[in-house]
């Protein structure tokens, strides 16, 4: 079968594993207490805790099935794929615990090692949670190395804790509206226990480690690197958590930042481990889905929200209409929308100023990522270990590093990017999550997960709409996998594969940005969306964020929507 034959259209639809509804939008006749515009992790994470504050919750999901970019997808026959977000490890302890997500069938699959890279001359490095295993992994190339790799560990964590309380509270936004007296008060009640917390936890981690994390959130990724480790392979599988999802070179200043994810997130209560989902990332969304169904959640699929509704006389949002001219009237919208598709295409014209709409315009929606989805008949054989074992070894558990030796040549595959041309040897993180999840794949074969950078929104020479252009850039990243597992590109049964502009028009993603805008230190807490409406709330009383494109931003976490649906309950109790 020729290569030509084998791609699948990205936009094909094909069945479904995530949480979906038959409930119709004829079904929506009443006013609801809130109405959550897109079925997205967050929207459902949102309308689950205002459905348990005993508010009535409609969730409007655009696409034939809820998720958004945490969904499950069947695209090649017997295959079923995690099309845009592939691992878990960022989604907050308190969302798995409160909804209980495990009793409505959120199973994790702890993933040891966690880390492959190979090298084309015959080395290899693996990392995961098992300290003894880094260590002699890590000695291989360098014995100092393997002595400070437990140190840098260890200060990451300490500074992710740090972050913990950022991650789950609410802004201390300046409020814009003029409320009570009383809730001036508790107002500044709040703000005052936020600050106050900072200053005590700022207080413990002591002035030295506060000057390594704010010479972190400031470093280039290389810097902070290379003041720590002198192995290139290991500086470069670590550098990758840096740039991963943007446009950004590892010598971006404030790159250091998204090192942070390396040990932000946890698996079962330990740190920095990631994690599959039983059933792919459909599952998370469908677990949570469940949660909000059980409280009291009407979840409709395949309703499009074509505007929110504003009342010319007050200014206020009360409700949304769908595509098909259906109104939906509720007392709060909740838009879990990217900014920019909220304020520039579903909020009307006029409405809001012409300088906050200059605020969101300019907004980073740059993106750099390629998803290829695979169904192969057998694992790769990589060259460096011991091939022809086809039972799954360390070495296919983690995620691998293709093309990931130095942090140059991350630099250099970021520079084709920015030149307007797909990076001639791309950095490609792959993942094999049936090796665990045998739910997903027939017996004896398997799915594999491309995460690939760097791939421009527009091409300076042809577009990804032309599928040569197309299928050129997937057999680069195919044969350049070949050079690490000889024979890889023969094992390819079929492939759905999403470019930025993909996962615009698909998923609704600004740009092909999987954060819903990039996550620099200009776009993070007070400044996420933007400078001065950190809060969940916006120019338009009664209207919402709630997704990724809030505090505290992107990834499979929860928090913006556990975050903003405090933060309507806390002004529903003001209106009652």
């Amino acid at each position: 079968m020729g290569p030509m034959r084998r791609a699948v259209a990205s936009w094909g639809k094909g069945k479904t594993f995530s949480s979906s509804s038959s409930s119709s939008a004829a079904s929506l006749n009443k006013k609801w207490d809130a109405v959550v515009v897109g079925g997205g992790h967050n929207g459902l994470t949102a309308a689950a805790y205002l459905a348990r504050a005993g508010l009535s919750v409609a969730v409007l999901e655009r696409r034939h099935v809820l998720g958004g970019a945490a969904v499950t997808e069947e695209i090649v026959p017997g295959f079923r794929f995690s099309r845009c977000s592939y691992l878990q490890s960022l989604l907050r302890p308190s969302v798995i615990r409160e909804l209980e997500l495990a009793r409505h069938g959120l199973k994790l699959l702890r993933r040891s090692p966690s880390s492959f890279t190979p090298c084309l001359d015959g080395r290899y490095l693996l990392l995961g949670p098992d300290a003894g295993l880094n260590h002699s992994e890590i000695a291989k190339f360098s014995k100092k190395d393997a002595l400070a790799f437990p140190r840098y560990e260890e200060q990451l964590k300490k500074f992710c804790e740090f972050m913990d309380y950022l991650l789950e509270s609410q802004t201390p936004e300046v409020r814009h509206d003029v409320a009570s007296l009383l809730f001036q008060v508790k107002d500044k009640l709040r703000k005052f226990t936020f600050w106050g917390h900072i200053l005590r936890q700022t207080v413990t981690l002591g002035q030295k480690d506060m000057l390594d994390f704010v010479d972190l959130l400031l470093s280039p990724a290389s810097k902070v690197l290379n003041n720590w480790f002198e192995t290139e392979v290991l500086k470069a599988t670590l550098a990758t958590d840096a740039v991963i999802g943007s446009m950004a070179s590892v010598h971006t200043p404030g790159s250091g930042y998204v090192l942070l994810h390396h040990v932000m997130g946890e698996t079962d209560g330990e740190r920095g481990v990631w994690s599959y989902v039983e059933g792919g990332m459909g599952s998370v969304s469908l677990a949570i889905s469940n949660a909000a169904r059980e409280a009291g959640v009407h979840v409709v699929t395949n309703a499009e929200v074509d505007q929110i509704i504003i009342d010319e006389n007050t200014g206020v949002a009360t409700g949304v209409t769908l595509l098909d001219g259906t109104k939906v009237h509720s007392s709060s919208v909740l838009s879990n929308a990217t900014p920019y598709k909220t304020f520039m295409e579903l909020v009307p014209p006029n409405i809001l100023t012409e300088d906050f709409l200059r605020l969101i315009k300019n907004i980073d929606y740059s993106s750099g990522t390629t998803k290829i989805n695979l169904a192969v008949s057998r694992l790769p054989q990589f060259g460096c270990c011991n091939a022809h074992v086809l039972e799954p070894g360390p070495q296919h558990v983690g995620t691998i590093h293709i093309g990931c030796e130095s942090m140059e040549s991350i630099d250099i595959a970021c520079k084709d990017a920015l030149n307007g041309i797909p990076s001639r040897r791309p950095i490609i993180e792959m993942t094999i999550p049936s090796v665990l999840d045998r739910t997903i794949s027939p017996p004896g074969q398997h799915v594999i997960n491309l995460f690939i950078q760097y791939t421009p929104y527009e091409l300076t020479k042809g577009s990804w709409q032309d599928p040569n252009v197309r299928e050129a850039f997937a057999q680069s990243c195919f044969f350049l996998i070949d050079e690490y597992a000889p024979g890889f590109s023969s094992s390819i049964i079929g492939y759905d594969m999403l470019t930025p502009p993909d996962l615009e028009r698909e998923f609704g993603l600004t740009g092909g940005n999987i954060f819903h805008g990039a996550m620099g230190l200009d776009s993070i807490f007070l400044m996420r969306p933007v400078k001065g409406w950190s809060d969940y709330r916006t120019p338009v009383k009664g209207l919402y964020l709630c997704g990724s494109g809030t505090h505290p931003g992107g990834g499979v976490m929860g928090a913006p929507g556990r975050n903003a649906a405090s933060v309507v309950i806390d002004d529903m109790k003001k209106m009652r």
